[in-house]
């Protein structure tokens, strides 16, 4: 069994959680750039604003660590989670982002399949952060995000593959492929977040 000196600095859980919550947010906007008749410049300007407040939450995860001398679970394994975080924030503005700087009208039907999954998997951390204060039915949260991912990848070689089909135009098939790359990374991003997760819980286990 292993030991702590107590206390422990317990605001982690809670920024944790506020990160999960601005990816919930994020993957929301997400959502809505495959709305018909979106407003792309208006919805950018909301993803950066998202994208600052996870940013100044990541910084506040950051300086806690480096000026908390009992932390809750190993110092590197914070630094990780919340980098990890950030990334999946990071990976969703800029899809908006190449949207709007590439000036995108619709967005193909099927890219809908991997925004999906992005909603489900940013839920599902959120849902998952405070519970890291017991380490507690965490093994189902990163088995979800597992399998979230590989629908993900297969999601992502369909589009792909309808991409190179002779559907498009090469310099729009070039713009796409940014796009639902980006949106990959967001995905994968997210795994590892969850496997961070699981590392943590073995070790605290």
């Amino acid at each position: 069994m292993r030991f702590r000196i107590r206390p422990v600095e317990t605001s982690f859980y809670d920024l944790f959680t506020e990160m999960a919550n601005h990816l919930v947010e994020g993957a929301n906007l997400l959502a809505q750039m495959l709305d018909s008749g979106t407003d792309k410049r208006a919805l950018g300007d909301l993803m950066r604003e998202a994208e600052h407040q996870a940013d100044e939450t990541t910084h506040k995860i950051i300086k806690r660590a480096n000026t908390t001398f009992i932390t809750p679970f190993d110092r590197e394994d914070i630094y990780r989670l919340a980098s990890s975080l950030d990334d999946v924030m990071d990976f969703m503005e800029e899809t908006v982002d190449l949207v709007g700087l590439y000036e995108l009208g619709d967005l193909p039907a099927d890219f809908a399949p991997q925004v999906e999954v992005l909603q489900r998997a940013t839920q599902l951390t959120a849902d998952a952060m405070p519970r890291l204060r017991t380490m507690k039915d965490l093994d189902e949260y990163w088995i979800e995000i597992n399998r979230l991912e590989n629908q993900g990848d297969r999601s992502y070689r369909r589009i792909v593959a309808h991409l190179f089909s002779g559907t498009y135009k090469s310099l729009e098939v070039l713009k796409l492929k940014d796009v639902v790359d980006s949106l990959e990374h967001a995905i994968d991003a997210l795994e590892s977040v969850a496997n961070t997760v699981e590392q943590i819980a073995v070790k605290e286990s």
